[in-house]
């Protein structure tokens, strides 16, 4: 057994001897705090979540829910440590290409069925499926399973991927290379566990309220698209005696003001502080009003396919562009909750990755404007010739006023005219991965905690390579550093050249801005830039 995974068996005895299941008394078994009599935690998303299908969803807000109705091999604690879900401990082989997982005997399915390293075995390759064309498919190969590039293909068959039930409480992976942060891959939600037998039964609607079968602390128990979502505990869970959150509830509400306002009201538990408005709630609301980092970017991606407009094949249009954004405006002046300007696409909080000096960030604004112009008018641009663009955004009033500040330095500084769109989160999401846009917003939120969940994205298969961008020199670079001791070397690179090439303008790294009701305990993961939270980890004190 592997030291990493030793510490996680250790920490599950732990939690077994500091465990109580003893609520009834009012107070909390650990903590020895008097416990709120209603425990049900209404919290506030932006936009109607994409599935709970763990092989489909693709978005933060569903990620969210599916990480509460299902589990995976590993859950993360509040600082990001990997600690037992449904695998209690895994073992390493010493060429380091099979791990070995041993699975808790006692975890169960809602519907009472037993849950089995098969069921692991049967998502995996469902999500490798070429029928299914899951959004998250290339995960697989994110992930390193053997044979995982050939079964996406159709090239080999789907018992060919490297995963396989031993029996139903061991499940063996094999890797195509070794790869250090595997296991820190198994806390996303397209490796969670399905129901074979229900969605045999159920097909595309297995995952309705009334259908669906989950293996997490939670159940679905209410669904009204584009407007709320709610999850209540699952007495079959294996550790539902230690959940005390009873149920936790997802409003959809678009606008972020009305937002506050009822969360002010009393009637939210958590919500988005308002673009620009945090320093003026953090006085008035000390301790409610929260900033911290975040391990996601905020950035618009160009259309370099061939539905992709003449002027941004030019590197110089692209350049200029990006140049003659004033970051520090956005991020102090527009949305003043302490995000950090970005002129590379992965945060400097990402672990183990120290953020490289890229020419143009190195710059002062006035010498970026300068250039901009210069570059631009090389290209052919200028007021005989102005440059003009569509520009696309899924609804919120924070992407807007964003939208508007970036065309208005275009317009001031270079007199480029900008015509702005906001799309429906989901129209938004065909749109951009349809390559049916010019230049489009985009956001990335780290699957796993390594510099390589952003840089994939400019890899030429991604995914979520939505403007197409090719570069054979990034591929390699990428496909060596999954094999590479230290891959910080390519990885610097890799940013240099997207740097050079602006296929992406990074805009800006984010903090998560909260209010937040000051009742609600547990381990929010402040310290964990994943943002990975578990309501079966909270708990709302007496007032």
């Amino acid at each position: 057994m592997s030291h990493f995974a030793k510490s996680l068996a250790a920490g599950a005895f732990a939690a077994s001897l500091t465990a109580s299941f003893a609520y009834a008394a009012g107070t909390h078994p650990v903590t020895g705090e008097a416990l709120a009599d209603e425990q049900i935690f209404t919290y506030r998303v932006l936009d109607e979540h994409s599935s709970v299908d763990p092989q489909i969803v693709e978005d933060v807000s569903g990620s969210e829910i599916v990480r509460d109705l299902f589990e995976g091999l590993y859950n993360q604690d509040a600082d990001g440590n990997l600690v037992p879900g449904v695998a209690l401990s895994h073992e390493l082989s010493e060429d380091k290409l099979t791990y070995t997982f041993t699975l808790r005997p006692e975890a169960k399915w809602s519907d009472g069925n037993p849950v089995t390293a098969g069921d692991f075995e049967y998502a995996w390759k469902r999500l490798a499926d070429p029928e299914l064309a899951s959004p998250y498919q290339w995960f697989i190969e994110v992930m390193g399973l053997k044979n995982g590039g050939a079964v996406m293909a159709g090239e080999m068959g789907l018992d060919d991927l490297g995963v396989k039930a031993l029996d139903d409480h061991t499940l063996e992976v094999q890797l195509e290379v070794p790869l250090s942060y595997f296991p820190l891959t198994t806390t996303h939600a397209s490796t969670f566990p399905s129901p074979k037998w229900v969605i045999d039964e159920f097909g595309e609607e297995w995952t309705k309220p009334e259908n669906i079968v989950s293996n997490g602390a939670y159940v679905l128990t209410e669904h009204v698209p584009q407007e709320r979502s709610v999850r209540s505990r699952n007495e079959m869970y294996w550790n539902n005696e230690n959940t005390i959150i009873e149920q936790t509830i997802a409003l959809v509400i678009n606008d972020e003001n009305t937002a506050l306002t009822r969360y002010l009201a009393g009637e939210l538990d958590r919500t988005e502080v308002p673009t620009g408005q945090y320093p003026r709630l953090a006085e008035e609301y000390p301790d409610e009003a929260l900033s911290f980092p975040r391990l996601c970017s905020y950035y618009y991606t160009f259309n370099l396919s061939d539905s992709g407009p003449e002027a941004f094949k030019d590197v110089r249009v692209r350049q200029a562009l990006s140049y003659a954004i004033d970051r520090s405006i956005i991020t102090d002046n527009v949305l003043q909750g302490g995000q950090y300007e970005a002129f590379t696409f992965t945060p400097g909080a990402t672990a183990n990755f120290e953020v490289p000096e890229v020419a143009f960030g190195q710059m002062t604004q006035a010498e970026r404007d300068a250039k901009a112009q210069e570059l631009l008018a090389e290209a052919g641009y200028g007021p005989d010739n102005p440059l003009s663009f569509s520009m696309i955004y899924n609804t919120s009033e924070g992407h807007k006023k964003i939208a508007i500040a970036m065309s208005q330095m275009w317009k001031q500084k270079l007199g480029v005219e900008v015509e702005l769109g906001n799309m429906e989160w989901q129209v938004f999401l065909e749109e951009r991965g349809n390559q049916n846009f010019e230049l489009a917003r985009g956001a990335w939120c780290g699957d796993y905690n390594e510099a390589s969940t952003f840089l994939d994205l400019v890899q030429s298969g991604s995914g979520y390579n939505d403007g197409k961008y090719s570069n054979a020199e990034v591929d390699q670079l990428l496909a060596d550093a999954k094999t590479s001791e230290d891959p910080s070397a390519n990885y610097t690179r890799v940013e240099q050249i997207i740097a050079e090439e602006m296929p992406i303008i990074p805009i800006y790294h984010y903090t998560n801005v909260y209010m937040m009701n000051p009742a609600l305990k547990g381990s929010w993961p402040v310290q964990n830039v994943e943002q990975n939270w578990y309501s079966k980890d909270l708990y709302f004190t007496a007032d």
